[in-house]
């Protein structure tokens, strides 16, 4: 079985499943999102949201491909972009963070650890770009039988199992958090600093037999 992580955009988009592709649920703010939904069309509405932020932003979701056949995707922005961001009782957004909007891996394939594979994707994107969280509004209610259940928010437990910590908790919707200090940004890191260390030696000291490291010189390049 093979797996793919893509790049969302205006071409991956038509990948999306048919509810999520016509959702504007995170793109636009409540009173907007339901005159979209009553009387224009919400599927060019996302289209024209997604072309803005990636033209202003960059890469705001990523798809993961099983087989070759879509099996799941996310998506995330920094929050302004996101009016909906704003209408939750735990907002606002951490101004250091990017909100992971929605997750939504496809039923067939749920519980082979695409979700975990989607989060990874975009924590090393965003490292990469210099992004310190992501924030999350989880749904702690997801599997109850409520009255405003809404498929766009994924639930709290998953975020919690990738890794995110609840940062203000809430009987609902809790803000959760992950911080983006991952192995690889570690690595790079720990490269540089050697990278300065042997920098500093002139050739005829990189010819002399080497001695053990003390623990001061250990110390010295440690994380």
């Amino acid at each position: 079985m093979s797996r793919r992580l893509v790049n969302l955009t205006l071409d991956t988009l038509e990948d999306l499943p048919l509810p999520c592709r016509q959702c504007v649920f995170w793109e636009l703010d409540p009173v907007a999102a339901e005159r979209a939904c009553a009387t224009g069309d919400p599927a060019l509405e996302k289209e024209a949201w997604v072309s803005q932020t990636l033209l202003e932003w960059g890469s705001c979701g990523k798809l993961v491909y099983v087989d070759g056949m879509p099996a799941g995707f996310v998506m995330f922005a920094p929050p302004a972009y996101v009016p909906r961001s704003m209408a939750f009782p735990t907002s606002p957004v951490s101004p250091d963070a990017v909100l992971l909007m929605t997750t939504h891996i496809v039923e067939p394939f749920i519980g082979g650890g695409l979700g975990r594979m989607l989060v990874q994707g975009v924590a090393r994107d965003l490292t990469k770009r210099g992004v310190k969280a992501v924030e999350a509004f989880g749904d702690a209610k997801y599997d109850e039988d409520v009255d405003d259940q809404h498929g766009c928010l994924a639930p709290a437990d998953f975020f919690l199992s990738v890794g995110f910590k609840t940062v203000r908790p809430h009987p609902r919707f809790p803000r959760l958090r992950l911080e983006l200090r991952t192995a690889l940004s570690w690595k790079s890191d720990v490269e540089y600093a050697l990278e300065k260390l042997l920098g500093s030696m002139n050739p005829e000291a990189l010819l002399r037999p080497v001695r053990p490291a003390t623990r001061s010189a250990l110390r010295a390049i440690a994380p």
